[in-house]
Formats: C-alpha cells, sequence, structure tokens
C-alpha cells in the first residue's frame, strides 16, 4: 500500500548502543532544559506584596455610589435585578420619611440590597442599566471567604463611604490618593 503523503516515515528498530541505554545524554538535556528555566523570570507574583495590574476594563467588586452630597443615588427601580442575567441582585424598595433627604436623593430608596457573588457573573449588565449610576464595578476582586454567607454583600458592604463624613475612606475607595 503506498503513503498518500510523505510526512510518514518508517519506525526505526535496530537495538539501542550502549551509550543510548545509558540515557546519559537524554538526562544531561533534560537537566540544561532545567537550568536554563532556573534564571528565567518567574511568572508568579507574591500577592500580598505585590499587587497585580489590571486590564482598564477589568470588572471586580460592585459598588453603590453616592452623589456629591452624600446621599445615595440608587431609586430601587429594580433595573439593575431584571438586567442580570444570573439573577445575582435582589432589593426591596421603601419610601423616604421626612427628614432623611439628607440620606436619600429620591422619595424611593433601596431598604435592602444585596448580590450575591456565588451567581455574579461580572458581565457589567446592572451597572449598564441603572439610570442613575448609582452601581458600578470595581477594579478590585472579591476576596476569599470560608462560609457561602460570606460572599452575598448587603446594602452596608456595598456602600461606598459618605465623602462629606469620611472623606478618607471615599478616596481610598474611589482608588484616589487622598
Amino acid at each position: 500500500m503506498q503513503a498518500l503523503t510523505n510526512k510518514a516515515q518508517a519506525v526505526n528498530r535496530k537495538p539501542m548502543t550502549f551509550l543510548e541505554r545509558l540515557y546519559l545524554i537524554n538526562i544531561i538535556k533534560g537537566m540544561m532544559i532545567t537550568f536554563s528555566h532556573m534564571f528565567k523570570k518567574q511568572p508568579t507574583i507574591r500577592y500580598p506584596e505585590q499587587k497585580r495590574e489590571f486590564s482598564p476594563v477589568f470588572r471586580g467588586l460592585h459598588v453603590l455610589n453616592r452623589d456629591e452630597e452624600g446621599r445615595e443615588r440608587c431609586t430601587a427601580c429594580g433595573l439593575c435585578a431584571v438586567a442580570c442575567p444570573a439573577e445575582a441582585i435582589t432589593m426591596e424598595a421603601a419610601e423616604r420619611t421626612d427628614g432623611e433627604e439628607t440620606l436619600y436623593r429620591e422619595e424611593k430608596y433601596a431598604a435592602k440590597y444585596e448580590i450575591n457573588m456565588l451567581r455574579c457573573i461580572f458581565c457589567g449588565l446592572c451597572e449598564d442599566a441603572c439610570p442613575k449610576d448609582a452601581i458600578y464595578l470595581s477594579e478590585t476582586f472579591a476576596p476569599a471567604n470560608f462560609t457561602r454567607k460570606g460572599f452575598i454583600y448587603g446594602k452596608s458592604d456595598l456602600l461606598i463611604p459618605n465623602p462629606l463624613t469620611e472623606a478618607g475612606a471615599f478616596a481610598e475607595a474611589k482608588g484616589v490618593e487622598a
């Protein structure tokens, strides 16, 4: 039978020589490869001491934004929850009472706002759907946790610090040097 291509090679079946049976040449070749890798730059990042540079389009943890006066922007319209394909966002709306004008921007606000990070796929659709720019995905990645409940972030975990009362913490959360 004739081969269709010229790439087929006959297998060499001759017996090995004494040097080939010792495998010394192959061991030396393998050691040379190992030693050459010892002097190359390591791809590993030593995390606590070194921080990894992320892409400008990196999507990390969610943050509930405030306006310039420190009031919450979220009006609990539910568009972010509807836009979320993983159904990771749940919220309950409440109406603002007298005396809460400094806390909430509109008459309606999110009394309960939770994001289940185990379900979240970090697609950014919640950020795009929000008409008030109340939610955005920061450049911070989700920390590790030992329990499932630790990955369900409530409103207190997501809300950015008040820029009027906690200027240092607000600048740190925004990523600006204070």
